[in-house]
């Protein structure tokens, strides 16, 4: 988990040095995929669009990420947040027929991946996880932040999806 957090960090760096929006563009989900930037489905997870932006999801990582990795191990858990971020922004590509020119960026996704499988496999906190999932997916749209909640949800849905398969295979 930590070397995520620091990928992250240094992400953020890099692409913040920058005077245009370049790094932006090439590096998070947008129509761009469409003509051939395949691995945006894995860079726009480590991009952000502050430093507010990072130290929110970086912090939820932490905290969440903390006790999951533990119980998987390093490799299962980076396993899961990578692959479940993947997918996720690969179901989120289906937002971008409603707003094409929308650009995903950011970790939230992925992090939500965790919270779904947390939920999966500790039904005493999965009401509290769904609860925190709709705050952070909903309330900043009120003060008019712009939020992926669509990538929340799918996130969520592919942690869940993912403990249920874990569970089965045993």
């Amino acid at each position: 988990m930590c070397l995520l957090v620091i990928l992250n960090v240094l992400v953020y760096i890099f692409t913040s040095l920058s005077v245009s929006d370049y790094y932006y563009m090439i590096l998070g989900l947008n129509a761009l995929f469409f003509e051939g930037l395949y691995y945006q489905l894995l860079s726009s997870i480590f991009m952000h669009g502050s430093a507010e932006h990072l130290a929110m999801n970086m912090l939820a990582l932490i905290a969440f990420g903390y006790r999951l990795e533990r119980a998987l191990g390093a490799f299962n858990f980076a396993l899961l947040y990578l692959l479940g971020g993947v997918l996720t922004n690969l179901l989120s590509l289906s937002y971008l027929y409603f707003e094409p020119y929308s650009n995903l960026v950011g970790a939230s996704g992925a992090i939500c991946v965790l919270f779904g499988f947390m939920a999966y496999f500790m039904p005493m906190l999965r009401s509290g996880l769904f609860l925190g999932l709709m705050i952070m997916s909903f309330v900043p749209m009120l003060l008019g932040v712009q939020v992926a909640w669509y990538a929340h949800l799918f996130g969520f849905g592919v942690g869940f999806g993912a403990g249920f398969l874990k569970a089965r295979k045993g």
